[in-house]
């Protein structure tokens, strides 16, 4: 009697986790398709591996998978391949459905290729989400579901555990607040290389933070996702150093020419102090958010370690994994290998092997960062065995160039399939800001299935252009051919972004952070431009297509009327000069048009957004000032990274960008009236007014700008091509 009723007890545990699933994705289409509520039948698949299923039976599109996140994934591949619907991963994105639910003509079984498929960046959380709350961050949510997102980074809220781990220990509330940056800022804060810009952090931030925290990791399991969770990675407060003399707490050195006095001090891992916080640490966190029992810990992301010696990389290693089992026996450490890279001369093998195979390989998770530049695990034996997880980066500063190169994706990842090891665990992107290349991350994350046709980029991209459009358009798939042909075949890199986002100087004074080189590929553009008018649709991103290729139009267009500039200006031909400055300004104010069209192109928004989370009116003040200062100048101080997450947004274009670009036309005008070149001394006047400018327009918040967009980007763009046709195709 007592075995039947454990058996009993276990296949009501079984049904009832199989209904919650079913009604996790239930609750998805609710919200994302509700006029498809009722074609859907849902079944669970008894399979430890990832795997789902299609078919249309009985009247009813039968969607099958052993998990919740599963059978989102052959959601979306029915909305993509059969309703010709491309789901975006911001709220505001819209879609229009066929007003019949397709029949699925062939039953399909899809097999998960990899068990793990991560996304985010540390720097996604100041670059995008910063502002977002619960809304967007629940289509957000729904969006990783849908494609088949299980290992998501979740370092929301840290800073309100944080403030209790603090509290505990003896600091008081204005010095633990002062201690965190600005909410913009605090993803280089949790790495490792700012400490108190913009700080103090308003307490309501960090009670807010905290019960959003709450709902991210609560939904993100209900869709089988494991959140990794951000655990001690030796940051503490130099205040600290007050209460405990005994530790040994040192300040590191300042991080890209921010000030010393925004320096980080580090608790040496070998200190008896370290576990203990990162026991503290943990036992508040998984007891408010909860626990899928791993963690991201990155100890010397872009700063000096104390020693490089090998032996000691493989003590502090180990250090701090005993630190984490102690303070969770089940716990796996993922760290991402972007410094492997980034300071490659500093991190040879020699010194990554101890570091990385210190500990059980698997209590280890490793991000190859950056694949698309760099393959570290083909520069480490494939990481000597650890566990590693190939990423596809993508964007840097959420800067809007159209980049990424589908071909050289797919041959990487194949070739990583292939020769990669049993220890390639996964596919992941690591975006540090959402861009205007998103269908880039959804390719990416399809890789992670075995569909045969990804292998085929052509008919991909036929299928592409086919959601995009809402519907299979003969024009709209000659237009996305061309862009992948033309358009997208080149890696993501810092500083990409549109030269009329920088601050304008000729070429002799142009520095990496300035000029953008962009090639000239604005006939492709207007020919897939052409053939995309051609197109009747009414679906989002159709409209967000066309904006985004304009916006990339004029900004090419705009470099090359500079180059004819800077050749009148050597030739001292004050008329054609004229006559140029007059182009590009015109140029700006119609990048301005098109781009108030699209929700994700208002600087209106970002600033509102912002402004959201303000309790007071000086709380609005000091959140918008913050969201202002990351986009514009980074800070006040790091001259490398003014720009550097520089936006092509209505609003920015033109009182932003469009004043710097005046202001740099009147210093040269002026100099030529005196009968001089733009020289030194007039150059240093002109920079040092810009230089004030900037700084004005965020601690000053200049400006009013529309938080809805207005216009539509069809029209506006069919007027643009009329009025540029000339200049980008002469006869």
């Amino acid at each position: 009697m007592r075995k039947l009723f454990t058996l009993l007890f276990c296949v009501v545990n079984i049904l009832c986790a199989y209904g919650d699933d079913i009604s996790t994705v239930r609750g998805l289409v609710h919200r994302m398709f509700p006029s498809y509520e009722h074609a859907f039948s849902f079944k669970k698949i008894n399979s430890k591996a990832d795997v789902f299923s299609l078919q249309s039976k009985g009247g009813k599109i039968i969607i099958s998978g052993n998990n919740a996140n599963s059978m989102a994934t052959a959601l979306n591949h029915y909305m993509k391949y059969y309703c010709k619907v491309d789901v975006g991963w911001f709220k505001s994105d819209a879609y229009e459905l066929p007003a019949t639910p397709p029949r699925v003509p062939k039953a399909i079984t899809v097999k998960a290729r990899v068990k793990d498929r991560f996304f985010l960046n540390y720097c996604t959380y100041g670059y995008t989400m910063p502002w977002w709350k619960w809304d967007e961050w629940e289509h957000f949510i729904d969006w990783m579901a849908l494609n088949g997102i299980n290992l998501p980074l979740a370092i929301t809220g840290q800073e309100s555990i944080w403030y209790q781990v603090w509290h505990e220990m003896g600091l008081d509330d204005k010095t633990i607040r002062s201690y965190f940056t600005g909410p913009a800022h605090l993803p280089w804060h949790r790495m490792i290389n700012i400490d108190r810009w913009f700080g103090p952090l308003p307490k309501s931030w960090l009670d807010g933070q905290l019960e959003l925290q709450k709902r991210i990791t609560k939904r993100e399991r209900e869709f089988n996702m494991r959140p990794v969770l951000p655990a001690f990675a030796g940051h503490v407060p130099a205040e600290l150093s007050k209460i405990h003399p005994e530790a040994k707490i040192t300040e590191l050195a300042p991080w890209d020419e921010y000030p010393k006095e925004y320096s980080c001090s580090f608790l040496d891992p070998m200190d008896p102090l370290f576990p203990k916080i990162q026991k503290r640490f943990i036992e508040i966190e998984d007891s408010i958010y909860g626990t899928d029992h791993i963690y991201g810990i990155d100890l010397f992301n872009e700063v000096t370690p104390p020693s490089y010696e090998p032996d000691y990389l493989r003590r502090v290693s180990r250090q701090v994994y005993e630190s984490l089992a102690k303070a969770d026996p089940k716990s796996v450490w993922l760290q991402m290998t972007w410094v492997f890279y980034y300071r490659r001369k500093n991190w040879t093998n020699d010194r990554i092997e101890p570091f990385i195979t210190a500990f059980p390989k698997e209590k280890s998770l490793l991000l190859d960062y950056y694949c698309e530049k760099k393959e570290v695990w083909q520069m480490t034996d494939k990481f000597f065995g650890v566990p590693y997880i190939w990423c596809y980066l993508g964007n840097f500063g959420g800067n809007s160039k159209l980049t990424g190169n589908l071909s050289e994706i797919n041959k990487r990842i194949e070739n990583t399939f292939a020769n990669g090891g049993k220890n390639f665990s996964g596919i992941g992107a690591t975006l540090e800001g959402f861009d205007c290349n998103p269908y880039i991350y959804e390719y990416v994350f399809e890789k992670a299935w075995d569909i045969p046709t990804h292998r085929n980029i052509t008919e991909w991209v036929s299928k592409l252009a086919d959601q995009r459009a809402g519907k299979a358009d003969r024009n709209a798939r000659e237009a996305w051919q061309l862009l992948v042909d033309s358009i997208y075949n080149t890696k993501s890199a810092s500083s990409m972004k549109p030269f009329i986002d920088s601050r304008p100087v000729f070429k002799k004074k142009q520095s990496k952070n300035t000029y953008a080189k962009i090639a000239k590929e604005n006939r492709c553009l207007m020919s897939a431009i052409d053939k995309l008018l051609l197109v009747d649709s009414k679906q989002s991103s159709y409209q967000f297509d066309l904006a985004n290729l304009t916006r990339q139009m004029l900004t090419n267009l705009f470099l090359a009327e500079f180059h004819k500039y800077e050749v009148a200006y050597d030739k001292k031909d004050r008329e054609a000069m004229r006559r140029l400055e007059k182009e590009m300004t015109g140029i700006i104010n119609d990048m301005d048009r098109v781009l108030a069209t699209q929700s994700y192109f208002l600087t209106g928004k970002w600033i509102d957004d912002a402004r959201s989370w303000g309790t007071t009116p000086e709380e609005r003040l000091y959140f918008e000032k913050n969201a202002r200062n990351l986009v514009t100048t980074w800070s006040d101080k790091a001259q490398w990274l003014n720009d550097y997450a520089a936006r092509t947004w209505a609003g920015m274009v033109k009182t932003f960008y469009g004043k710097r670009w005046q202001m740099f036309f009147e210093a040269v005008e002026k100099a030529m009236d005196e009968g001089q070149d733009f020289d030194e001394e007039h150059y240093r006047c002109y920079y040092d007014q810009v230089c004030t400018f900037e700084k004005y327009w965020w601690e000053g918040c200049v400006g009013k700008f529309n938080a809805t967009p207005a216009g539509d980007s069809k029209t506006i763009t069919r007027e643009l091509m009329q009025k540029y046709r000339h200049a980008i195709m002469p006869m």
